[in-house]
């Protein structure tokens, strides 16, 4: 019998197998997922996980024939088949060293040369999700063939001045073919449609800029349909249209779970001595991470850990990578005997990406730096700006903020509640921070860098640093505050920038 026949007999087995699942409370995604997930391991390396960005180089070019007495040709030295022939290696060589000196997920296709209308318009048979576009010579009709068709398709241009033979286009791309970009053009973009090339998707001989902008793609590519679990389901901080504008607006993809089902799989942990010994040895594994102090129970750690499971199953379960817990100031505390905020800050440091309080006012924020910075990000809370200073603060902050290094913590309680286990993570002194700040669910979102000052100690969220705005710090006065904001290592402004436009979001740098 082949291997792909079953007998009566076994599919009765089978049936009989999904049945005792059902009756243990059990679902078929969970019975899929019944094999455990990898153990805790806070050695292992981040994984920012991701799909890759398809991106098709296109060297578009014509031939001139010389003709007596009149012009034949336009401007650039691409115009016989062996100068195109230089170029097209150039391109190549260039393009191995831009995949050299990528770090994020990037599937760079084979080059594609086109002459003809005809040829570029089957490019677009092509699996891709951008196309780099080399324009050396040809007219705009082959130009416009050369754009994805496709409203959630990408273009980069590169056009050369200096870098190799100017380009005819370095001359002629511009607002007769592009887009400008302005506010009023790109506000009903979406996750469904990017809105067609702008002006902005044109890079000029610096293969900087078109990493950049390669990366922000890949950041939206992996933003926009995300799936995310929410226990409690999703709400919105002081704007309850959050959750259904962020699933219009950004496809997000919110899988809700409830404390009932929480509450169930954890007394069924607590029955598992095994697991219980694991627990133990995972918080020792834990505590003993260099720069680690406890000043909690010890017992609220430990018992961090089948939270910890928990949501890392349901996240196995339904294919997500993200997480998000509502009601957690104290819903979860007498279910859990412990706090959420240890649990996020250790599934951020493993790569997903993890808040509190199910607000989907921030959330996006979030899940897009995530994507673009590849490495943990802090949602925390504002405060008033003054003598260009802000504070901000939380109890779940990663500890990998880097992507590599375990920051310094003290696992303290969970401030409003001095209750649990929360981190107070100190990050170093004169580190530069990106800072986003969703305007609730209007679509505007605010940016800024900063710097670390200070990582004070007051009564306030555990995890809390003084930040020097960069820029002009009173254009912050009226912003809005007493709100979520979404903070990461490094500068991210560019990137972040360029996908929210793609998006149709209004961006404000401060």
């Amino acid at each position: 019998m082949c291997n792909c026949c079953i007998s009566r007999r076994e599919l009765l087995g089978a049936a009989a197998m999904v049945g005792a699942a059902a009756t243990a409370g059990l679902g078929l995604a969970e019975s899929a997922a019944a094999a455990p997930p990898a153990p805790f391991d806070p050695q292992r390396p981040l994984d920012a996980g991701g799909k890759s960005l398809r991106v098709l180089p296109v060297f578009m070019h014509v031939t001139f024939t010389k003709r007596d007495k009149t012009s034949w040709k336009s401007w650039s030295d691409v115009n016989n088949p062996k100068a195109a022939s230089e170029e097209a290696g150039r391109i190549n060589q260039e393009l191995a060293a831009l995949r050299g000196r990528c770090d994020f997920p990037l599937d760079l296709l084979p080059l594609v040369t086109v002459n003809t209308v005809e040829q570029a318009q089957k490019l677009h048979e092509t699996d891709y999700d951008a196309i780099l576009l080399f324009p050396a010579t040809g007219g705009a009709n082959l130009l416009r063939a050369c754009f994805p068709p496709q409203a959630d398709r990408d273009l980069v241009v590169f056009v050369r001045h200096e870098s190799g033979p100017t380009y005819y286009w370095y001359e002629a791309v511009g607002t007769r073919v592009l887009k400008k970009g302005l506010p009023e053009e790109t506000a009903g973009n979406s996750a469904a449609n990017h809105g067609g090339p702008t002006v902005y998707d044109v890079v000029v001989d610096d293969y900087d800029e078109v990493l950049w902008r390669l990366r922000a793609l890949a950041g939206l590519k992996n933003f926009a349909g995300r799936r995310i679990v929410a226990l409690g389901g999703p709400g919105g901080k002081y704007d309850g249209s959050a959750p259904k504008f962020v699933r219009e607006k950004f496809a997000l993809d919110i899988v809700s779970v409830s404390y009932d089902e929480l509450g169930k799989r954890l007394e069924a942990l607590k029955k598992d001595a095994a697991f219980g010994a694991q627990c133990e040895a995972w918080a020792r594994q834990y505590l003993d991470l260099p720069g680690t102090k406890l000043e909690t129970h010890r017992e609220f750690v430990v018992r961090s850990f089948p939270l910890w499971r928990v949501f890392r199953d349901w996240m196995r379960e339904h294919d997500a990578t993200a997480f998000t817990i509502g009601a957690c100031m104290g819903t979860v505390m007498p279910i859990s005997e412990t706090t959420a905020c240890l649990v996020l800050s250790w599934l951020n440091d493993e790569g997903a990406a993890a808040f509190c309080e199910s607000d989907f006012v921030i959330v996006p924020a979030g899940l897009l730096l995530h994507a673009v910075a590849r490495r943990p990000v802090f949602m925390c809370n504002s405060t008033f700006p003054h003598k260009g200073v802000v504070t901000v603060a939380h109890c779940t902050c990663p500890r990998r903020m880097d992507g590599r290094t375990y920051e310094p913590a003290r696992v303290l309680t969970h401030y409003e509640s001095e209750y649990g286990a929360a981190p107070k993570v100190d990050m170093p002194v004169g580190q530069e921070v990106t800072v986003l700040d969703p305007e609730y669910a209007t679509g505007r979102w605010v940016a800024f860098k900063a710097k670390v000052k200070a990582n004070p100690f007051h009564a306030i969220c555990r995890s809390q640093q003084d930040l020097t705005i960069e820029g002009d710090w009173k254009k912050l006065l009226a912003e809005a505050r007493d709100s979520h904001w979404m903070l990461a290592y490094g500068d991210w402004m560019r990137e972040a920038e360029y996908a929210a436009r793609k998006l149709g979001l209004t961006w404000a740098t401060i």
